[in-house]
């Protein structure tokens, strides 16, 4: 696999765990953005602020494991954070769209590049032919 621009070729690290990691994030992501109504009373200020960027960094973290293409994971997620903004606010009416929630959520974005490409280039390449795990 080779990152985007990179023109070197880059393994990653992806196990059936992490895929499958990846899949649970998602969907926790898809129904803590898309429930009819809120989470309820907030255990201590602006923490609808953190569970933003938490729910985009773990996603993208584990996304950007699995591929090895944090531009291409990155601009998907910042995609989608806009785009859940926007329903929010127009299709569900116990929701609201908020630009600060979409700003949480690009930091959660940023936040989940670094922690996966940190991670990538600490851990020696495998080879797609490797038998490990």
């Amino acid at each position: 696999m080779t990152e985007a621009g990179s023109g070197s070729p880059r393994t990653t690290r992806a196990t059936r765990g992490t895929r499958v990691a990846l899949a649970v994030a998602v969907l926790v992501q898809l129904v803590v953005l898309y429930a009819p109504a809120g989470a309820g009373a907030a255990p201590f200020p602006h923490s609808d602020k953190a569970a933003h960027v938490l729910v985009f960094l773990v996603p993208v973290a584990l996304a950007v494991l699995v591929t090895g293409r944090p531009s291409l994971v990155a601009g998907a997620f910042l995609a989608h954070a806009g785009l859940s903004e926007v329903v929010q606010g127009t299709l569900l009416p116990l929701r609201s769209g908020d630009p600060f929630d979409a700003a949480a959520d690009a930091l959660g974005v940023a936040l989940g590049v670094l922690v996966a490409t940190g991670i990538l280039r600490r851990s020696p390449p495998r080879s797609r032919y490797s038998t490990g795990p």
